[in-house]
């Protein structure tokens, strides 16, 4: 009894499933840094009383562990755990590489 008891209690993930994470396509403006890049994301939002365009961007630091981007580069992130003080995105991959 208490075998099955012991096998119905393992029988249940004790996990939570991992959440949806933010992703984000942006560039790079700065890689002198060691392992750390920062990234320039634009964002486009409608006026709400004159309806034009108006672009934002804010820049983010995204942990880059093999130096693989640089100045130029289109790349996209993924929000992560807090890495430091600042560091909060990382990258996935270098879509388009500066010409």
């Amino acid at each position: 009894m208490a075998e099955n008891a012991a096998e119905a209690a393992g029988a249940q993930p004790t996990e939570k499933p991992r959440g949806q994470r933010k992703t984000r396509i942006g560039y790079v403006v700065s890689d002198k840094m060691q392992k750390t890049i920062v990234v320039e994301l634009e964002n486009r939002s409608k006026h709400p009383l004159y309806g034009k365009i108006i672009r934002t961007t804010t820049k983010v630091k995204a942990h880059d562990e093999n130096g693989t981007a640089g100045v130029g580069d289109r790349v996209s992130l993924m929000e992560t755990r807090p890495l430091s003080a600042t560091k909060r995105w990382r990258l996935v991959e270098v879509l388009e590489r500066a010409k």
